[in-house]
């Protein structure tokens, strides 16, 4: 049975005021915007911009994070929508809870930059880091959404690319299929309050711009995935999204990837968000850290 608290927060999410009839993509950025600018930061973290070669990003720096470990952080927002902005709470947190930066990355997004744009900048933004004389066995990469496959899409092209590659990968709730072939679209329509396949289709025509939706840094689930160092995969049961990680898990498995796919009953996409509301969205940000800390050593 869901807690109050998640009770609370579906029911926040339902009763939010809809975007109008045919709303632009700007007017979808400006909307999250607002949104999440009125929300407090936590005092003992701080953020600093930086140029990550060439990528706008920013450092989230909690009081106990260590110099030489970081994450690399891809936001969500079906790569039409986010930013650096509107996760500071997630890389905060996440911060925090791993003892490490975590550095967020402003990403360019569609349609104005369709695929492969976002993949350059995250790798070009991994390789910053490396610059930085950031030992690889300290680095990880996570993300959220479409963060999240960007995550995996990032892996692989650094892979084929022959960069030394992270010590692991955090994927929250991830967007691995852009061509929608996931039953948990019809299947967990109704439980989902915040993810629609009509209105992921937008996004995925915006960033796919009339590539192969199965281009594996699309659609990491048809990638091949020997190589890529080890994975966390969180997703809840409320998500239409959920097949994709199931079988996602299932295809890095076979390839021979440590993974690990853990399942939230009742929870919604990328529930870590709520962390201050929702005790699961705060354990889940724990798990990740504890999943990072002995690959790390």
């Amino acid at each position: 049975m869901a807690s109050e608290e998640l009770k609370m927060v579906v029911e926040l999410l339902r009763g939010a005021p809809p975007l109008p009839e045919g709303a632009s993509f700007d007017e979808m950025r400006e909307g999250m915007e607002q949104m999440t600018a009125a929300a407090p930061l936590d005092e003992d973290i701080r953020y600093e911009p930086v140029d990550a070669g060439g990528v706008p990003a920013e450092w989230a720096i909690a009081t106990n994070a260590r110099d030489d470990h970081a994450v690399l952080y891809l936001h969500g927002g079906g790569y039409v929508i986010g930013s650096v902005r509107t996760h500071r709470g997630i890389v905060g947190n996440l911060s925090r809870a791993t003892e490490a930066r975590v550095l967020s990355v402003d990403y360019r997004l569609a349609p104005e930059h369709p695929h492969p744009a976002a993949v350059q900048d995250g790798t070009a933004a991994y390789r910053y880091l490396l610059d930085q004389s950031f030992d690889p066995k300290h680095l990880a990469i996570a993300g959220d959404s479409a963060g999240g496959g960007l995550t995996a899409a990032t892996l692989i092209a650094l892979r084929d690319s022959g960069a030394a590659l992270p010590a692991a990968g955090a994927l929250i709730s991830p967007w691995l299929d852009l061509t929608q072939g996931s039953e948990s679209m019809k299947t967990r329509a109704a439980e989902d309050p915040m993810v629609t396949k009509d209105g992921l289709q937008a996004m995925a025509d915006a960033y796919i711009n009339g590539a192969d939706p199965k281009t594996a840094t699309i659609s990491p689930l048809f990638a091949e995935l020997a190589g890529l160092p080890p994975l966390l995969v969180q997703v809840g049961t409320a998500e239409t999204l959920l097949d994709d990680s199931t079988r996602f898990a299932e295809a890095a498995k076979e390839a021979g990837v440590e993974i690990k796919l853990y399942v939230w009953y009742d929870m919604i996409h990328v529930w870590h968000a709520f962390a201050g509301l929702l005790p699961e969205g705060k354990q889940a940000i724990d798990d990740i850290a504890a999943f990072f800390a002995p690959r790390w050593e």
